[in-house]
């Protein structure tokens, strides 16, 4: 996590499939913290489904959030984390590629 507040830009590459990797959500979150804190530079890319998934949590990450929910029971926060850090970081202008 020092690599995450020692850089100054940042592209998140959301796909189907993100939110299922806890590691890719624990460092999302980090670069969510880095970019409130230390205003450094996120570029979110949206790559083939709608933004609004992740803003709001909705299909394939609404899938992974509950499975994460379930097995992090015990640890609460740190899916709310991950639920905030989505909605801040989707809401900031980036590239939506999608096949149209």
């Amino acid at each position: 996590l020092q690599a995450i507040k020692d850089s100054r830009v940042f592209i998140i590459v959301f796909s189907k499939d993100y939110a299922t990797s806890t590691w890719c959500l624990d460092e999302m979150a980090a670069i969510a913290d880095c970019h409130s804190d230390l205003k450094q530079t996120v570029f979110p890319v949206f790559y083939d489904f709608d933004p609004s998934h992740v803003r709001k949590q909705k299909g394939m990450y609404q899938k992974a959030l509950v499975l994460h929910s379930d097995r992090f029971k015990y640890d609460p926060n740190r899916v709310d984390g991950w639920k905030k850090a989505m909605t801040y970081l989707a809401g900031i202008a980036g590239w939506d590629v999608r096949n149209k």
